[in-house]
């Protein structure tokens, strides 16, 4: 028999506790629920879940720090669930070491599609197939990473240096939110400013080569005021 992907839900509103609980038991998860954060904190190290789902405004202490401590010994994802829709709480929660943010009310196909996402995200991590991924594909783009070559509709994309290590950043972290000061980071190094002039100037480029209609991109979307997010890979 199957094991069930255990979620724990740290809410201190009984009523979305019990609605997410309800929702996602329906959907073959097995959940686990607490309202304070030191509940949270002393849950996970005892019942390992696969994910985890924070809501920032518990009653003994903010989300932010929740994830920071867990963060500190453990890699289970983290998705927060916020009524907080300000972009500063996405950055500081995404910063500190959140896998993903979605805002208050939320459909629940859109949070089961989250949580799976980060189920994807940590089997790749726990079986190493994440280094060194070969190929990505998503509809009508194919990224292959040993070629360094980037075909979109049959067609070959030439990218400069600093357009491919974006993109292909991206790619390898598909379906996570990547804020600006990440990207940044990774691609012009820890000492770069934090300018996101310029960061918007080479994804303009980009989803001009890659998007049908660079107003409208399918592939690489804008999380506003945070960062970007590449669309999950097909499986």
């Amino acid at each position: 028999m199957m094991s069930k992907n255990t979620v724990l839900i740290i809410e201190d509103e009984p009523n979305i506790c019990n609605f997410i609980s309800t929702a996602l038991t329906a959907s073959d998860y097995k959940t686990i629920n607490c309202q304070t954060g030191k509940e949270a904190l002393a849950l996970i190290p005892s019942h390992c879940p696969d994910v985890v789902l924070l809501d920032l405004g518990l009653p003994d202490m903010d989300g932010i720090e929740v994830v920071e401590k867990v963060r500190s010994w453990s890699g289970v994802p983290i998705i927060v669930v916020s009524a907080r829709d300000d972009e500063k709480s996405k950055v500081l929660a995404l910063d500190a070491g959140a896998d993903d943010y979605i805002t208050k009310p939320f459909g629940t196909s859109e949070l089961k599609a989250r949580i799976r996402a980060a189920l994807r995200h940590s089997l790749r991590l726990e079986t190493g197939k994440a280094l060194p991924v070969t190929l990505f594909k998503n509809r009508d783009l194919t990224i292959d990473f040993n070629k360094h070559l980037i075909i979109v509709r049959g067609e070959e994309v030439h990218l400069t240096q600093i357009e491919y290590k974006l993109v292909t950043l991206l790619a390898q972290n598909a379906g996570k939110v990547l804020t600006y000061d990440y990207m940044i980071s990774k691609i012009w190094g820890p000492f770069a400013l934090k300018d996101n002039q310029i960061l918007r100037v080479n994804m303009a480029n980009i989803r001009r080569k890659l998007e049908l209609n660079p107003v409208e991109p399918e592939y690489i979307l804008t999380e506003i005021g945070v960062g970007y997010r590449m669309l999950e890979e097909e499986i």
